[in-house]
């Protein structure tokens, strides 16, 4: 048996985190989760990428610029109430609605968002931003997030209740946002390892120049 402070102790552990789901609280819980687990899925990629190339250094910059997903927090907080109040009930048209309406508009959106805010802060121009949104939106909407989120989404509308629908999206998309900080950086990545590839070719023709007169000396 627990003493009657140890009981109060877990009653107030038990349902402290109540009113971060409630009022104004929600949207910054919304908005704080967004950024949080946009930057997990950097270090995880990051860390990734480390083993990979063992000379490489840490990004944090890079990392701290995840900011931006501090700003989808918001945008799904309102989206998530608009479509609800759009689309009431959990009937399996009324859920079949939700998703689809979710996986054309949002989806695109949200990708867009991502690419153009963190080429901005990365100092590139809105054009550049928006070149590299082009360039990569089938490979991240078709071929991954057509089989990730339907499942995800049915489960987010049916089940859960509408205050922790925008946390429970930021949990599940750990993976996604670690396979979105690979295709963001990709290109970088591959351009790191072309310029040490020309370089060793480059130190390899220069040994093979200063052998040849050593060997016409010889």
């Amino acid at each position: 048996m627990l003493p009657r402070a140890g009981k109060e102790f877990l009653v107030r552990i038990r349902f402290s985190w109540r009113p971060l789901f409630q009022g104004r609280y929600l949207l910054l819980t919304n908005t704080l989760s967004g950024g949080l687990m946009l930057s997990l899925g950097d270090i995880l990629q990051q860390a990734r990428e480390n083993r990979r190339e063992p000379g490489r250094v840490r990004d944090w910059g890079r990392t701290g610029r995840i900011v931006v997903g501090c700003s989808l927090g918001p945008l799904l907080h309102y989206w998530y109430i608009w479509l609800d109040r759009v689309y009431v009930g959990k009937a399996l048209k009324t859920l079949s609605k939700k998703v689809l309406v979710d996986q054309l508009v949002a989806s695109p959106t949200l990708g867009m968002w991502y690419f153009i805010g963190m080429d901005l802060l990365e100092g590139r121009s809105l054009s550049e931003g928006w070149a590299e949104f082009r360039g990569k939106f089938w490979e991240f909407y078709k071929a991954n997030d057509w089989c990730v989120w339907p499942a995800a989404q049915a489960i987010n509308f049916y089940f859960l209740s509408p205050k922790f629908r925008v946390v429970y999206i930021n949990f599940v998309t750990l993976g996604w946002d670690t396979y979105l900080s690979y295709l963001k950086h990709r290109d970088e990545s591959q351009q790191v390892d072309l310029t040490s590839g020309s370089s060793s070719v480059d130190s390899q023709q220069e040994e093979l120049q200063s052998s040849k007169p050593l060997e016409e000396k010889a």
